[in-house]
């Protein structure tokens, strides 16, 4: 019971500290003299810090450090508690709009997953679509990563919240001694990169609101847009030229861009072997898809082909969810492979989802150890990557992740299958919830969006991206026996 009290209080603290973030958007209100938006997201802060500080209140004396079975619920209840209160302006200020569709899209933006259920996004208020924007930008490195560097001047220490966040191999350990350092190190690179990108859009043509909006989804890796036609709205080579850049620069792991920095070197890139590989499938895939279109006939010359491949490639192999054309109406292969690439692109300590490349790195180093046991039986052969010895029970914890990914995809895709969607829009939304990079094919395509689905089906849908965004063992672990035994 103490330690539920101590899990209610924590939460609380976070809720406070999220009630901040709705002062981009009143200011934003503010700046377009939208009163009637400002009232909106006023009501929404106020209940947000109200209900947060009653909550801390009541608990107070309960504070204390958290255990490693406790992080993991607290991170679930944030991720899914974050989204409820987000939901207040947009139910506020959408007529019309339900709370499940409310509730999908603060859940896609705060999972970076970018999928939507909103049109008419070139007319709605700005202050809206820089909420929208915004939390997928907070998301993207983790809310309860910027909690962790704030909430042990509060006395609630944060290493086990950090764990239960971050599950993966991720590389973060040797950045700092100190956790909070950690966290404050990996938000000053992040937020130094999101300025840089703002700049670049705005030199690049969008405006101010725009500029902001889409640094925001491309940092976070979201794909979330200012318009219907998503980056297609600019046509603009020059455009999707920069947000290919950041995105490349989002998908590495971000524990290497401030090793980077702090070291005044890129070879710290050269021997990261993760984000070599990842920038290497994801660069091989654009030049390959180009191929493949212009020799297939649908665009008339390469450098065409290749403008459209690279964007669209980059933007979902990064696990974004970007679109530049409707790439749905491309031969099957290219969409498919893309969406492949979507599912294992990404860094690990980046702000992508999927498998993550480190992970699809061991799978493919055990199976050349498999293959050499099979003509050796008696060799010893310890695995390495990027130099580092691969301890076994990390390639234990890998092949167990693998299969729960596999498991819950599957599983998903069937239960939309029941609910009546057809395979290949079932199967493309689960993997674009899962591996959070929004849109998927068919009735969620590109040029399209969620707004078809039931409210069941946005149910799962939204189920997954909560899945997909805190890697599965942390959400499942909640439905396990030994998790709520003594």
């Amino acid at each position: 019971m103490q330690r539920t009290l101590t899990v209610i209080n924590a939460l609380g603290l976070l809720l406070v500290v999220f009630s901040a973030a709705y002062l981009l958007p009143v200011i934003t209100a503010v700046i377009y003299a939208d009163y009637a938006i400002l009232l909106d997201f006023l009501v929404a802060m106020v209940w947000t810090l109200a209900i947060g500080f009653l909550m801390w209140l009541l608990t107070r004396r309960s504070k204390g450090e958290l255990s490693i079975r406790h992080g993991y619920l607290l991170v679930v209840t944030m991720w899914t508690a974050m989204p409820v209160f987000a939901t207040i302006p947009l139910l506020l200020a959408i007529p019309g709009l339900s709370f499940t569709d409310a509730y999908f899209e603060t859940m896609s933006a705060m999972t970076t997953t970018g999928a939507t259920v909103l049109t008419g996004l070139d007319t709605l208020p700005p202050a809206i679509n820089l909420w929208r924007h915004e939390l997928q930008w907070v998301g993207g490195l983790g809310v309860i990563v910027l909690a962790v560097a704030v909430l042990p001047l509060l006395g609630i220490g944060g290493r086990q919240l950090f764990k239960a966040e971050m599950p993966g191999p991720m590389k973060s350990a040797g950045l700092t001694p100190r956790i909070a350092d950690t966290a404050r190190n990996l938000w000053v690179v992040y937020v130094a990169i999101t300025l840089v990108c703002i700049g670049a859009l705005k030199w690049a043509g969008m405006n101010w609101l725009d500029a902001v909006c889409h640094a925001f989804s491309a940092m976070g890796l979201g794909g979330f847009s200012t318009h219907d036609a998503s980056v297609g709205y600019f046509d603009s080579p020059l455009i999707e030229f920069v947000m290919i850049a950041f995105m490349l620069f989002a998908v590495i792991n971000f524990a290497t861009h401030f090793l980077a920095w702090h070291s005044r070197s890129t070879r710290v890139y050269l021997q990261d072997a993760e984000a070599r590989a990842a920038l290497g499938l994801i660069l091989a895939s654009c030049f390959g898809i180009a191929f493949f279109l212009w020799w297939n006939g649908v665009y008339p010359d390469f450098l065409t082909a290749l403008r459209h491949a690279s964007f669209n490639v980059v933007s979902i192999g990064a696990s974004s969810g970007f679109a530049s054309v409707d790439y749905a109406q491309w031969p099957i292969f290219a969409p498919l492979w893309m969406l492949f690439v979507g599912c294992i692109a990404a860094s690990s300590g980046s702000t992508g989802g999927g498998i993550k490349m480190i992970r699809t790195l061991v799978l493919v180093k055990q199976a050349g150890r498999e293959f050499l046991k099979l003509l050796h039986p008696a060799v010893v052969d310890p695995m390495k990557i990027g130099g580092q010895v691969i301890a076994n029970n990390i390639v234990f914890a890998v092949l167990g992740f693998i299969f729960l990914y596999f498991v819950t995809i599957a599983t998903l895709t069937f239960v939309l299958l029941i609910s009546g969607m057809d395979f290949i829009s079932a199967f493309s939304a689960v993997l674009a919830c899962v591996n959070n990079f929004g849109p998927g094919l068919g009735q969620v395509g590109p040029a399209s969006n969620y707004a078809g689905l039931t409210g069941f089906q946005t149910w799962v849908c939204t189920f997954g991206m909560l899945v997909g965004r805190l890697e599965i063992f942390t959400v499942l672990i909640l439905f396990t026996p030994h998790f709520w035994r003594r």
